[in-house]
């Protein structure tokens, strides 16, 4: 685990300090986890030492711990993301959902539960919530609504097919294998008080604590920094077993958005996906009466960064973001050095494709892998994995999920057939090929 240079250091601990006067916080936890592991941390305001071990209100950075514990029992093949809420769920007007909508937020679900504000009042049963059909505010897949009461409603299906409550589910099977031993539902042992800045005068206010009830999956746990920097970890990859990487990868790429431009901010499963300045993030940020939080993590630099505050509103939620940055500018991952490795397929199979007229390359990349992209100039681009049944899968891009069938003379994917030369008559070119072939016009 390597240290972070002291200059590098002084640059975190200054923009922290910062973001904790300026955010009027009662208390600022902030670090950044690299190896798998807390490698800085500072706290700023009331916090003392140990800093790491105060815990605070994660909000919905929660959801992220309901996503995990839903896909587990997908892995375990005891339900699937496109099935029915109403299978495992019955008796909700929502039980048209499939649970990969309410996932992603794409279920069309309430923004919040019916009756008295979830967030600052103990929370009950489902059946107490009285959910009706004015829960359904939009339609199905067609656009992009947050919901903490699709979350709570996620969080009571795990409870039943588990047969204990979402509570108990989290900790034995995300939290302690994780070893975040720490992050309970209720605040247990040295924990920050939650309170209200007002907004004209530096006077607080204590805000409420209490048990959300079913609403709990949506925002209840509390954490401290290190263990919230296990979690940052998780995202990196270091699942210990709770996901497998694929399934965590999964949980990265992002719903209803072509992910291809420049800048965007989207959803994955459990998890917010955004990028800035060419850089992905994943993770997720937290609100609670009292308390905001955030963790965001670049995959590509293998680093994390996470900030607690005991305060309704103030803080920057991009102090994690920009703390990435830092550390990215001042100590840019040097990545491994490239070496030779065999090809999947024949070299013979490599090289210049054509779709049409438009020129494509087929090569070997890294993991055992394709790639198939434009030749010189844009095209629809596409990572590609082996099937034990000798077809290829799409991995990204346009072509995520279909089927890329490789031959002699052609390569056939999602019924678009690539020549070697463009529209060559010896290859299966749905429509056929004119057979004056290739030949000079003059017009006028």
């Amino acid at each position: 685990m390597a240290p972070l240079l002291p200059s590098t250091e002084r640059t975190l601990l200054a923009r922290v300090a910062r973001a904790q006067r300026d955010g009027r916080c009662p208390s600022l936890v902030a670090g950044v986890v690299r190896d798998g592991a807390l490698v800085w941390s500072t706290g700023r305001g009331e916090v003392g030492e140990p800093h790491t071990d105060v815990q605070y209100r994660l909000g919905s950075i929660s959801k992220t711990v309901t996503a995990i514990t839903v896909l587990r029992l997908r892995d375990e093949g005891l339900l699937d993301l496109d099935d029915r809420l109403d299978q495992h769920l019955p008796g909700t007007p929502l039980g048209g959902r499939t649970l990969g909508q309410l996932l992603s937020h794409l279920g069309g679900v309430g923004s919040e539960s019916p009756g008295a504000w979830w967030e600052r009042t103990p929370g009950g049963s489902l059946d107490e919530l009285g959910l009706t059909d004015a829960d359904r505010v939009l339609p199905a897949a067609r656009r992009f609504h947050y919901s903490n009461l699709g979350f709570g409603l996620l969080g009571e299906l795990v409870a039943r097919a588990r047969g204990r409550s979402w509570d108990e589910v989290a900790r034995d099977e995300v939290l302690l294998p994780l070893g975040m031993t720490r992050t309970t539902p209720r605040p247990d042992g040295r924990a920050a008080q939650g309170y209200a800045v007002h907004p004209w005068a530096d006077v607080l206010q204590v805000e409420p604590e209490h048990h959300a009830g079913v609403m709990a999956p949506a925002g209840q746990l509390w954490a401290t920094a290190t263990d919230l920097g296990r979690l940052g970890a998780f995202l990196l990859g270091d699942s210990d077993g709770v996901l497998s990487p694929d399934t965590v990868e999964e949980m990265t790429h992002p719903a209803g958005i072509d992910f291809s431009s420049p800048g965007w901010s989207s959803y994955g499963l459990g998890v917010q996906v955004q990028r800035l300045d060419g850089v992905t993030l994943v993770g997720h940020g937290g609100s609670m009466p009292g308390f905001l939080a955030g963790l965001w993590a670049d995959r590509e630099e293998g680093t994390a960064a996470l900030a607690l505050a005991n305060v309704t509103s103030g803080l920057d939620g991009a102090l994690p973001s920009q703390l990435l940055a830092d550390v990215r500018d001042a100590e840019p991952r040097v990545v491994d050095a490239w070496s030779p490795s065999g090809t999947p397929v024949p070299l013979e199979l490599l090289g210049p494709w054509y779709w049409g007229p438009s020129p494509y390359v087929l090569r070997a990349i890294a993991g055992g892998m394709l790639h198939l992209g434009g030749l010189g100039r844009p095209g629809r681009s596409s990572r590609f994995r082996a099937r034990p049944d000798g077809t290829w899968v799409g991995l990204d891009g346009y072509f995520s999920g279909e089927t890329l069938r490789l031959g002699e003379n052609s390569l056939n994917l999602a019924t678009f057939v690539f020549t070697r030369t463009p529209y060559d008559p010896a290859a299966p070119v749905p429509g056929g090929v004119d057979e004056r072939g290739w030949h000079a016009v003059t017009f006028g």
